[in-house]
């Protein structure tokens, strides 16, 4: 990577004093600055609010006390913070409603725990509020007072100051004086009385309360203030404040609890016994111990009466069978015996036994008797009896069983009867219970809530809690010095920067070989450096001279042309140079230059310095009665008597500069550094085109030289004086 690349660094390396001195101002300005600006403080507190999902809040009791003020977010709590309601109640215990400032030239100190003053406000007009009032100490005794309409009194201090219908006090701050005996006393002051409306939007202004992070239950109260005690005061009062109204809320809200509940346990404590004497009433009117068990009781009763019944029913049917059969066959009542199983008493069991062993006594008399006999007659009487009382007890107990019978359906009936009411009963026991039941629950729901509100009520404590008390900050947050006196410093860097880029751009000069080559196609011939003495002159022509025979630009009896923008850009310099240079290799030289010649004949003369060197000095006033032609004809007529012939040619814009260019086999054209403008080169190449100019290269004088920027710059601002004196004289 060739330096070139690194040469629009060269301004900025040259002019290093400037943007060392910007910088240097830059930094004093700031420090000035800091000197008279209000420095602000601030200050934080922290506070943890009550998680209800873990710790002692989490237990039931503390649940049901926070039943009353459910849990918010904490963005609720934020605002809740920042509310006029949590301010107003801290201002009421801060002294932040009277401002006392110290009054200086340039700036403003306000005072608290450390003024030597305190001014205790007892009455003060509404058209006084927010206003300045301005106390001058004369001494320790006396003071002077302007309102805000500019109204000026005299009072003691210790007195009470009455101002139209405003009234305030004035005292000495004794116990500070004696702590700090060398405190300032004698000065000026101002004292402003702030309505609550320009206080609240103040204390809002300078106050931030925010989240320390969203997942987490801490919120971070910061308060600024160019006091730094009364950032952390407010800060603390703040926090405090917060937790008591929210013990004061949460007292409140019980307490209302309290009274709205003992009201409802004494109404549904009058409803509860009205219901409990209702099922009472009930109970009596309708003799009802127990529904479900004395239905229970009927209704086995009754399912017992329907076994009997049922029992009975078959006895009945068995025996009134029996009757009939035994109607059917009551004459041959042998014949009958097997069916009498109805009949299993023992007296009846008896008279089957007799009436077979007289059955069998007559078969026994048969075998000797016949039916006529009298023993066969009388056994057939006693058998005849015998059925006859049986048949007569089957009648009987068929009778029976049929009046056990109907006595028992009659008893099922009415035992049946005691159901008919029995729905009705449940359902009005069921809605007296139910109603009995809900004024209990009430009742018993009320008064554990009305427990649990007495606790609150009587348990003024908080779950939130300050972490982090806000300290007194002993380092202001703003203006922050460092960085004000870096971005000084650097506006300085780059303010310096700036200027020499814009006196850079302004002088738009050549600078170095890349301005040429960058702009312009005509080809560069030499660049000579700052030659300091002349050894290094000769050195560095003779080498340059060299070059331009090895590349055969200097023709036999050729002519060489040096022109140039300005005097001071080189070209006499450089063409005395090649002159010395062609001397020393032994070289006839013909020189031409412009001068006054008035006593010649001719508008030029011929001067023989040596036998090496003559010079043509031309009368340029005499050459305007020679033609260009014949101007160019002559110096080439001359140019053949010798060897080289160097013209040092007149400025550009002179009358004859192009045309001696015209006929010269090299032109030569020498710019500056530090003088010639860049937009020069463009106005060559426009020339060269525009005039055929042949062989025309540049010379780039003073190469790599870089003088004072100082002196540099001082010398452009004088010449944009000059040029501007000049244009304003014109006008």
């Amino acid at each position: 990577m060739s330096s070139s690349q690194f040469d629009f660094l060269r301004p900025y390396l040259r002019g290093w004093f400037i943007i060392a001195g910007a910088m240097i101002m830059g930094y004093l300005l700031a420090a000035k600055y800091l000197n008279y600006t209000t420095p602000t403080y601030e200050s934080t507190a922290k506070i943890k609010l009550a998680d209800h999902n873990e710790g002692i809040a989490n237990s039931n009791l503390f649940k049901n006390l926070d039943v009353f003020a459910n849990t918010q977010k904490i963005q609720a709590e934020i605002e809740l913070i920042k509310s006029h309601t949590i301010i107003k109640k801290a201002l009421e215990k801060v002294p932040f409603e009277t401002v006392l400032t110290r009054k200086g030239n340039l700036k403003n100190t306000e005072l608290f725990n450390d003024a030597p003053l305190m001014v205790s406000k007892l009455q003060i007009e509404e058209k006084f509020l927010d206003k300045p009032f301005l106390l001058e100490i004369k001494d320790t005794n006396r003071l002077i007072i302007t309102n805000p309409q500019g109204i000026t009194q005299e009072a003691n201090t210790n007195d009470t100051i009455k101002t139209d219908n405003s009234i305030f006090v004035v005292a000495l701050n004794k116990e500070l004086l004696r702590k700090r005996p060398d405190l300032h006393i004698n000065d000026q002051y101002w004292v402003v009385f702030l309505s609550e409306e320009r206080l609240i939007a103040e204390i809002q202004k300078n106050l931030d309360v925010s989240s320390v992070d969203k997942d987490v239950p801490v919120i971070r109260i910061s308060y600024k203030s160019s006091n730094p005690e009364k950032a952390a005061l407010f800060s603390n009062v703040l926090a405090q404040t917060y937790i008591e109204d929210y013990i004061q809320t949460k007292y409140s809200a019980a307490n209302i609890t309290s009274q709205f509940l003992d009201a409802r346990i004494h109404e549904i404590s009058s409803k509860l016994v009205g219901s409990e004497a209702a099922i009472l009433d009930y109970r009596k009117q309708e003799n009802i111990t127990n529904i479900q068990q004395e239905t229970e009781t009927d209704l086995r009763k009754i399912a017992q009466m329907k076994v009997q019944q049922t029992n009975l029913k078959m006895s009945l049917d068995a025996i009134k069978e029996l009757e009939t059969y035994m109607e059917k066959g009551q004459d041959n009542f042998l014949d009958l015996a097997p069916n009498f199983e109805a009949f299993t008493d023992l007296l009846s069991t008896e008279l089957i036994k007799k009436i077979k062993e007289l059955q069998a006594e007559k078969k026994d008399l048969l075998l000797e008797y016949t039916p006529k006999h009298e023993k066969v007659i009388a056994i057939d009487q006693k058998i005849k009896d015998i059925s006859s009382y049986f048949h007569e007890s089957i009648k009987n107990t068929r009778k029976n069983l049929q009046s056990k019978y109907d006595n028992l359906v009659y008893d099922i009936e009415e035992a049946e009867k005691v159901f008919v009411r029995v729905p009705e009963k449940e359902k009005v026991m069921t809605q007296l219970n139910r109603e009995f039941e809900i004024f209990q629950q009430s009742y018993n729901f009320l008064n554990q809530k009305k427990i649990e509100a007495d606790i609150a009520k009587a348990a003024k404590v908080a779950f939130h809690r300050i972490i982090t008390p806000a300290e007194i900050s002993t380092v202001p947050i703003s203006p922050n010095r460092i960085i004000i006196k870096g971005v000084s410093v650097i506006l300085g860097l780059l303010g310096g920067i700036i200027l020499i880029f814009l006196i850079h751009s302004l002088r738009a000069k050549v600078n170095d070989v890349s301005s040429i080559e960058s702009r312009s196609m005509i080809p560069l011939i030499a660049a000579v450096p700052k030659l300091k003495n002349q050894t290094e002159k000769e050195r560095f022509f003779l080498t340059t001279l060299t070059q331009w025979q090895v590349k055969k630009m200097l023709p036999p009896q050729g002519i060489i042309n040096f022109t140039g923008y300005h005097p001071s850009e080189g070209a006499a310099f450089i063409a005395q140079q090649t002159i010395q240079s062609l001397i020393r290799q032994g070289r006839k030289i013909l020189t031409v230059e412009f001068g006054e010649n008035t006593a010649a004949a001719d508008y030029y003369t011929l001067n023989t310095l040596n036998e090496q060197h003559t010079s043509m000095v031309i009368d340029a006033a005499k050459m305007s009665f020679k033609t260009t032609e014949a101007i160019q004809e002559n110096i080439q007529q001359q140019s053949k008597n010798f060897d080289r012939t160097i013209i040092s040619n007149s400025n550009f814009g002179a009358p004859y500069t192009l045309a001696l260019m015209a006929i010269a086999q090299l032109n030569v054209v020498c710019i500056d550094t530090r003088l010639t403008s860049a937009k020069r080169i463009n106005e060559v190449d426009l020339l060269k085109e525009e005039y055929a100019l042949p062989a025309v290269h540049f010379a780039l004088n003073r190469v790599g030289y870089h003088p004072s920027f100082l002196k540099e710059t001082v010398q452009t601002v004088i010449g944009l004086f000059h040029c501007i004196k000049k244009n304003t004289t014109q006008k």
